[in-house]
C-alpha cells in the first residue's frame, strides 16, 4: 500500500486512527471502500467510567441491533478493523452548531430507541463489562447511578489530581465540595430500568455521510445505566438552542418510551440533576485537559492560552450555578489563573 494512500491520524482524544483504502480481500471490501485502524493513545487521561473493555467487541455484538454504526471485524486476534464512514463530523465546518435537520433528527430519534432496545443481560454475556462493584445494587436505582458518577469525578478526577492541579482549581474557584452538594438521596430521582447508554453523543461523534444518513462513531464511553444520562449528555454537549434542546427531550422521551416503556418516566423532573452533574463534570476535565493542552510547565505553549482559557470560563458559565460560583471569573483572570500556576514550580 501506498504510504500517501493513508489519512491520518484523525482527530480523537484517546485514540489516533488512520483510514487506508481496503485490498479486495478484505471480508470489509464490498461494503466500505476504507477501512479505520485505531490504536490508543499513550498517556491519555480518562475522565468518565468505562464499561466495556472494547469497544470494538461492543461495535460487533451490536451488529443488526443499531443502524449507522460502523462495521467491525477482527482481523487478528485483539486487532480489529472498523469500516470508515465517508462524511463529515456535524462538529465540522457549517454543520457545527446548527440546528439538525428533519432526517437527522428523524434518525437520531431511531439511535435513541434502538440503543434502550438493547438487551443488557445480553451483552454482558457478549463482551465483558465493568466489575460489578462499579453497578448500583438494583437496576432501576437512578439515585444510585447518579452517585456513583459522582463518585467517579470526585476521587478519579478530582483526587487522583489535586496535587498536580489543586492550585488551578482554587485559583478557578472549583471545589470538590460542589461534587458533593450534587448527591440524591435515594429515593428522589425516578426510578428508569437501566439500559445501554452511548454516553458521548456531540456533534463529532455524528458523521453525515454522503448520502446524507446520520452515522454515529465513537462507543468507547457506552456504559450500562439510567437512559435519562444519554438525554442529559446529548444537551450538554450539543449546546443546542433552549427552543431546539426542548424538541429534542420530547424526541428523546416519545422514542425511548415505546422501546422500552418506564424509560422516560418523569424525565423533566430528573433531568435537571444529571445535567447539573454533567455540567459540574464538564469543569474539572475541561481544567485539567485545558492545562494537558498546553504542553509541559517548563515550556508551554503559550498561544494556546487564550483558546484554553475561553473554552474553562464557557464551562464555568455553564456550571456556575452548581458550582455556586460567588463571582465569574473574568477571561483575563482564568488567564492569569494558568499563568501563574504554569509559573509556579510543579509539586
Amino acid at each position: 500500500m501506498d504510504a500517501r494512500e493513508v489519512e491520518g491520524p484523525l482527530k480523537g482524544y484517546h485514540h489516533e486512527a488512520y483510514a487506508f483504502p481496503l485490498p479486495p480481500e478484505n471480508p470489509l471490501s464490498a461494503r466500505w471502500a476504507r477501512g479505520k485502524l485505531r490504536a490508543p493513545r499513550p498517556g491519555v487521561l480518562w475522565f468518565d467510567r468505562r464499561c466495556f473493555d472494547s469497544e470494538d467487541r461492543l461495535l460487533i455484538a451490536l451488529q443488526g441491533r443499531i443502524a449507522r454504526i460502523p462495521e467491525t471485524v477482527e482481523v487478528v486476534p485483539d486487532v480489529f478493523l472498523q469500516g470508515f464512514v465517508e462524511g463529515r463530523s456535524l462538529g465540522a465546518g457549517p454543520l457545527s452548531g446548527r440546528t439538525l435537520s428533519s432526517r437527522h433528527e428523524s434518525q437520531l430519534a431511531q439511535l435513541f430507541q434502538e440503543v434502550v432496545a438493547i438487551k443488557t443481560d445480553e451483552l454482558d454475556r457478549l463482551v465483558r463489562t465493568c466489575a460489578p462493584g462499579g453497578h448500583p445494587a438494583a437496576d432501576g436505582d437512578s439515585a444510585a447511578f447518579l452517585n456513583r458518577l459522582i463518585d467517579f469525578t470526585a476521587e478519579d478526577v478530582h483526587d487522583r489530581h489535586a496535587r498536580r492541579y489543586g492550585a488551578l482549581f482554587k485559583a478557578l474557584g472549583v471545589r470538590r465540595s460542589a461534587l458533593d452538594a450534587l448527591r440524591v438521596p435515594a429515593g428522589r430521582l425516578t426510578c428508569r430500568p437501566f439500559t445501554l447508554v452511548h454516553g458521548d453523543l456531540h456533534r463529532s461523534n455524528f458523521i453525515a455521510a454522503e448520502d446524507g444518513d446520520l452515522w454515529t462513531i465513537d462507543w468507547e464511553l457506552a456504559m450500562i445505566g439510567d437512559p435519562l444520562y444519554e438525554l442529559a449528555t446529548h444537551l450538554h454537549l450539543m449546546r443546542y438552542t433552549q427552543r431546539d434542546a426542548d424538541r429534542i427531550g420530547e424526541l428523546w422521551a416519545q422514542a425511548v418510551e415505546a422501546a422500552r416503556p418506564g424509560a422516560a418516566r418523569a424525565w423533566r423532573q430528573d433531568l435537571p440533576h444529571l445535567l447539573a452533574y454533567k455540567r459540574t463534570q464538564s469543569v474539572f476535565t475541561d481544567v485539567i485537559r485545558a492545562a494537558e493542552a498546553l504542553g509541559p510547565r517548563d515550556g508551554p505553549n503559550w498561544r494556546l492560552l487564550p483558546r484554553a482559557a475561553w473554552r474553562v470560563r464557557r464551562a464555568l458559565a455553564a456550571a456556575a450555578g452548581p458550582l455556586k460560583l460567588a463571582s465569574m471569573p473574568t477571561l483575563a483572570q482564568v488567564v492569569s489563573a494558568y499563568t501563574n500556576w504554569l509559573r509556579a514550580p510543579a509539586p
